[in-house]
């Protein structure tokens, strides 16, 4: 007897799914993956911008002195302390002081830097190399140590300055106390200022100049075009973003430089260098009226931002003409 065996058909193989390739991939990695990566940065920024920020704001609307920081009963005030604020005489001769100082720092910076990325863009490989070099170096100092040693240049007995003008014939600067005389305070602070910013405006700026087509400028020159006409019609209309750009990051970094005049001068002598950060850190620490503190660092914020929105209102309406 013979056993007949049937023979069932084999099973298909099953293979693992393969993961997506090409824009199928792309595709699954476009999704939330990227936003999950940079969620918890995000987060953090926005705590440590917005918070403060925010505080800010709840403490001008509140009486909140020395008392309420500690026992934490401060007392909602409404628009009390800005009031107050926009009624004192010494604050309105802060604004004042505080747009001449922008003023002269921006108008500085733009043309010192301007003629450095020109002059850049015109030297040799090494001498340029030697050039932007130097500028990262200044542009790297951290700023106390600059102020300091801007300190060390104007002191009275042992500053340099004070020597060489008297090495120079002018013995009126023999132990000259700069830093006690307002309009000379004043001056220095600009310097330092203009010193420390212009190198990231020049550097910038000169990354700019290098998009320049070349060719422009030999037509224009075959044109018979000078320097100024040139610059002012090829190259300033093909960098006016950056340089617009340059612009509005000065004014804003010199709206609020405070570092450099509360190290060197607290605002003095008097209140010739007092400018509104520097006034609102004052009000704050001197009689801890942080409330009152809190509503001159809002104002500077409205005033800073009111600058900027004219400006740009402005420049699109040239740009509109154009």
């Amino acid at each position: 007897m013979s056993v007949v065996r049937e023979r069932t058909a084999p099973r298909p193989l099953t293979r693992p799914p393969r993961r997506p390739r090409g824009p199928a991939r792309r595709a699954t990695m476009s999704g939330t993956w990227p936003y999950l990566l940079v969620a918890p940065a995000v987060l953090g920024m926005l705590y440590l911008l917005l918070y403060p920020l925010g505080r800010a704001v709840l403490i001008s609307f509140q009486d909140f002195g020395l008392r309420q920081l500690i026992l934490g009963d401060a007392q909602f005030t409404g628009f009390d302390n800005y009031t107050t604020l926009l009624s004192d005489p010494r604050f309105w001769t802060v604004v004042r002081r505080t747009f001449l100082f922008m003023a002269v720092d921006v108008v500085l910076i733009m043309t010192l830097s301007t003629l450095v990325a020109l002059m850049v863009e015109r030297l040799g490989r090494i001498w340029r190399t030697a050039v932007l070099s130097a500028l990262v170096l200044t542009w790297a100092m951290p700023v106390v140590a600059a102020t300091t040693v801007f300190q060390w240049l104007f002191h009275s007995e042992f500053g340099i300055v004070n020597h060489t003008l008297t090495g120079l014939g002018f013995s009126s600067f023999e132990g000259y106390p700069w830093l006690a005389h307002g309009p000379a305070a004043f001056a220095i602070l600009v310097t330092l200022v203009v010193w420390q910013s212009v190198p990231f405006a020049a550097i910038t700026l000169y990354s700019a100049l290098t998009t320049v087509p070349s060719e422009l400028y030999e037509a224009a020159r075959i044109d018979g075009a000078s320097g100024p006409r040139i610059f002012r019609s090829i190259t300033l209309p093909i960098v006016r973003p950056i340089f617009m750009l340059v612009l509005s990051l000065e004014v804003i970094w010199t709206f609020k430089a405070f570092v450099q005049i509360w190290v060197m001068t607290r605002g003095g002598p008097g209140d010739a260098t007092t400018i509104l950060p520097v006034y609102a850190v004052q009000t704050a620490l001197s009689g801890q009226r942080y409330d009152l503190g809190s509503a001159a660092s809002m104002v500077t914020v409205l005033l800073m931002s009111g600058v900027l929105v004219a400006y740009f209102r402005q420049m699109f309406r040239q740009e509109g003409e154009l």
